[in-house]
């Protein structure tokens, strides 16, 4: 009968762990701070409460005599919670990055069945028929707002002396047009018919000889840098010239790789799409900027995530077990105290409560010092990654409330999981036991 009790209690507990988890996982703060709420009026007005607070006025009252056990297990949180926030801020600034270099009001053009600019091929009759949908917008000299570009990969020397690779992307006038937020910050724009380079400040960044006035080698030719743009999003990470010279240069011919066209509304995208369908001429398909670049992010956001997850979960088992450890030994130093308070009447479940809460203080300590630490440190450094599996995309982490907030919740489920045997352990003290220690 007792080894039952036994498993009846174990499989309990796991249960209420996996209860716990799981609803803390979906938990919005606002649902915390209702939850924070409940629990201040239960510890104020109920008699186990009372007793659960002034357990826990005691428990804190005593953590600078065991600031060294404690610190290990604010240190190892704050571990945790840093290196899971970095990770999830390196994920969310390269989904930031690409998915902010699209719009609703923009749709891109590709070669039915490519899954990105570098594999399509737009012909040129194709390129005029696109031109001519009625959805696509105008300009004030009745011109359509559509830039057909060519996107091909080209060998630049990074800064750390590594060869690299660099989008280099060859655009017309309509370029400039069709993206109106992006703005030249240093030099001018190129001139059509000649080898010259204008550069994001991305690209800028991460490769040498990208300054204003500088020669590098493209291709087999030389190419003069005479401009900087910046545009907060992935084009920051490519370099721009001269479609045609780029065409002659790399050997392309008189095709393109996409059509970016602004259209006349957001809502023109579905007629748009429907009037290239109906043209037998082009074997085509069109998305929006918005949707096209977000699905380019897509794949490698989801993998930095599962990285960061399973690095973030491998090291809370460790925290757990040195809060688990800190915990038992602080139980084990109070054992006196804790039986003399039930002895005078003090219930099991505050004093649970009290070590529960004394585990989770030092979680939420351990949680807001990895936070600080990977604001601090992280938000807003520039790192760089492949796009699309060949060139380099520039982009910077991304320490924002949200991963924040995820990394307190990992704090404090570390911190609840921790001191949840411990707290255990001391309600369930023989009583007689410790006070024939004493």
């Amino acid at each position: 009968m007792t080894t039952l009790k036994k498993l009846l209690r174990g499989f309990g507990l796991f249960l209420l762990l996996a209860v716990f988890l799981a609803a803390w996982i979906v938990l919005p703060w606002q649902a915390l701070v209702g939850i924070a709420v409940l629990f201040a009026l239960w510890m104020a007005f109920t008699r186990s409460g009372r007793q659960a607070a002034s357990v826990t006025r005691v428990g804190v009252g005593t953590l600078r005599q065991r600031l060294g056990a404690s610190s290990v297990v604010v240190i190892g949180i704050a571990g945790v919670v840093g290196v899971l926030v970095a990770l999830l801020a390196m994920a969310e600034g390269y989904r930031h990055t690409v998915s902010s270099s699209g719009s609703d009001d923009t749709a891109i053009v590709l070669r039915g069945g490519s899954s990105a600019e570098l594999m399509s091929v737009v012909s040129r009759e194709a390129i005029t028929a696109i031109e001519r949908a009625p959805e696509v917008a105008r300009d004030a000299e009745g011109r359509p707002l559509a830039s057909a570009e060519l996107v091909v990969s080209a060998n630049v020397v990074r800064r750390d002396g590594e060869d690299g690779s660099v989008t280099l992307r060859g655009v017309g006038d309509m370029a400039w047009a069709v993206r109106p937020d992006l703005e030249l910050v240093e030099g001018r724009r190129f001139e059509t018919g000649r080898r010259e380079l204008v550069v994001g400040k991305g690209a800028q960044r991460q490769f040498v000889g990208l300054d204003p006035g500088k020669e590098i080698r493209l291709g087999s030719q030389v190419w003069t840098v005479v401009g900087v743009f910046e545009s907060g999003d992935a084009m920051e990470s490519e370099m721009w010239a001269d479609a045609e010279v780029v065409a002659s240069t790399f050997n392309r011919g008189s095709s393109r790789a996409s059509v970016f066209a602004r259209l006349t509304d957001p809502k023109a995208f579905n007629a748009f799409k429907a009037t290239l369908a109906a043209d037998p001429r082009l074997q085509v398909e069109a998305d929006t900027t918005a949707d096209y670049f977000a699905s380019q992010s897509e794949a490698l956001t989801r993998v930095l995530r599962v990285i960061g997850i399973v690095v973030g979960s491998i090291m809370a088992i460790g925290a757990v077990f040195g809060a688990l450890n800190t915990m038992f030994a602080t139980v084990a130093s109070r054992a006196r105290e804790i039986a003399t308070l039930r002895a005078i009447g003090f219930r099991g479940m505050p004093v649970v409560v009290a070590v529960m809460l004394e585990t989770m203080l030092l979680a939420l300590l351990g949680g807001l010092l990895g936070g600080l630490l990977a604001w601090l440190v992280f938000n807003g450094y520039t790192a760089s990654t492949l796009a699309g599996g060949v060139a380099s995309l520039s982009f910077e982490f991304r320490v924002s409330p949200e991963l924040l907030w995820q990394g307190l919740k990992w704090a404090l489920a570390i911190g609840f999981v921790g001191g949840l045997f411990p707290a255990l352990r001391a309600a369930t003290l023989p009583v007689t036991d410790a006070l024939r220690a004493m």
